[in-house]
């Protein structure tokens, strides 16, 4: 991987195994701090495309598929 390969963000390339450690330690703190602060904009948003994606309710088995309205 080259510095350049993101963009966005650059990230060390040769770290200590203490140091790769820390720094994935402070992004998963940095991710928990994160979804904490957004809970309810998450939720509203995952509940939204649950809505989204969700296939029309089959009808019971033995129901006429046709009822006449």
């Amino acid at each position: 991987m080259e510095p350049n390969d993101l963009p966005i963000v650059c990230i060390p390339l040769d770290l200590p195994d203490h140091a790769a450690a820390s720094l994935v330690e402070f992004f998963h703190d940095l991710t928990d701090a994160l979804e904490r602060h957004y809970f309810s904009q998450l939720h509203r948003h995952t509940q939204s495309r649950r809505a989204e994606n969700r296939e029309p309710e089959h009808p019971p088995v033995g129901a006429d598929p046709n009822p006449p309205f």
